[in-house]
């Protein structure tokens, strides 16, 4: 199972990936993709949306940092306006 999560970046200052990972991998582990970017000192996000809708399509959990990050900056709402589209 693959989720959306945060990994630490910054040695004195946190600074965050935000990474598609293995649930069993470690935090600092090996990712599969790197999704976006997120500073909490600074309030800075910068966010893939294209590679995070193709992850939460393919069954991807995000924790519940990502999940709120991805909240503030509309990705679900490009989610649900993927999914009504008809093929």
């Amino acid at each position: 199972m693959v989720k959306l999560r945060l990994k630490r970046c910054g040695r004195k200052q946190a600074v965050y990936r935000i990474v598609a990972i293995d649930v069993r991998s470690r935090r600092e582990g090996r990712y599969l993709r790197k999704v976006g970017f997120y500073d909490p000192i600074n309030n800075q996000t910068h966010l893939n949306v294209p590679a995070i809708l193709y992850f939460l399509d393919k069954g991807a959990q995000p924790t519940g940092t990502v999940h709120d990050i991805s909240k503030k900056a509309g990705v679900f709402t490009q989610l649900s306006l993927n999914q009504t589209k008809f093929y």
